[in-house]
């Protein structure tokens, strides 16, 4: 007769899954400080872009509510709507009726000559803006030589 042996195999207990929590707090910090960081690089740009002149009493940006910018190459721009100079009277008198206290800045590109700049601001003045500014860009230099008294 032939016998038969049978071995049972040990049985390993189950364990309950877990959720580890501590890694999803760390991803979860990480994507918010992440969307932080990107958010404050956003900045709404309603301008052409030029390089502007530099000043020593440049402070923050306004809120801007209107921008005319000049380009190097003699292009006007209302926003970053294409306009000719004869069009730049009546689009910024139609913002101004809209909402009188906005802020019209002149966005003057470094290489362009004052007297553009002085054209498109008559113009600006004409169409009655009471708040018209020059964009200028801070002058790290000039910050530096008058902290250290030059």
């Amino acid at each position: 007769m032939r016998r038969t042996v049978r071995f049972q195999l040990p049985r390993t207990e189950m364990k309950k899954a877990r959720i580890e929590i501590i890694p999803m707090i760390d991803t979860i910090f990480f994507l918010l400080v992440f969307f932080m960081i990107a958010s404050l690089a956003m900045t709404k740009m309603r301008g052409m872009p030029v390089q502007l002149p530099k000043s020593s009493v440049a402070k923050a940006k306004p809120a801007v509510q209107v921008m005319v910018t000049i380009t190097a190459a003699g292009r006007f721009y209302i926003d970053k709507k294409p306009v000719a100079f004869d069009e730049i009277y009546g689009e910024i008198a139609a913002r101004l009726r809209e909402d009188p206290q906005s802020v019209v800045v002149l966005n003057c590109d470094r290489r362009q000559h004052v007297e553009q700049l002085v054209h498109v601001m008559e113009e600006v003045k004409r169409a009655n803006a009471q708040n018209v500014l020059i964009a200028t860009e801070p002058r790290a230099t000039a910050a530096a030589g008058a902290a250290s008294g030059s």
